[in-house]
């Protein structure tokens, strides 16, 4: 069966930026196919012929498909990608390149460069909220973070 869910994402015109930049900081990623606008529906789309209409990129196995679609919608924090990390180096990692000329938000979120909201997580964290003697301590000290730090986490 083919990928039954690709993840569809409208930008204005940095489509291929950012696949190009998504598929830079994850290992296992590719961009699959470029289509490009052509003569055909100009008077509706009103890209120039030629330009970057859709890139298809993968990540981890998951597709994803990106539009250059004009300012119409934008991003917004109701839908956010998941990352967990098992270790501290993992978080850093994706916190610093995702987060670059972008937002940081409380509680591991982020704003990438292009508007997408993320959320890097450790691993363990579902572990310690589910033990009720110790999840209102961990809970008083992430709400405390930004970018989750795992050893902070252990101790509380």
């Amino acid at each position: 069966m083919k990928n039954q869910l690709t993840i569809f994402l409208w930008f204005e015109n940095q489509a291929e930026e950012a696949a190009n930049f998504y598929t830079s900081v994850f290992k296992d990623s590719k961009i699959e196919n470029i289509n490009r606008y052509g003569k055909e529906g100009f008077e509706i789309h009103g890209r120039e012929e030629g330009t970057v209409m859709t890139v298809s990129f993968r990540i981890n196995g998951q597709s994803f498909t990106a539009l250059n679609g004009g300012p119409v919608f934008k991003f917004n924090e109701a839908i956010s990608f998941q990352i967990f990390c098992e270790t501290q180096a993992e978080i850093d990692y994706y916190w610093n390149r995702l987060s670059d000329e972008g937002q940081e938000g409380q509680c591991g979120w982020l704003k990438d460069k292009f508007g997408i909201s993320w959320q890097i997580i450790p691993e363990i964290l579902s572990e310690l909220m589910s033990d009720p003697a110790i999840a209102v301590r961990v809970t008083k000290a992430f709400l405390q973070m930004k970018k989750f730090d795992i050893e902070s986490l252990m101790q509380a």
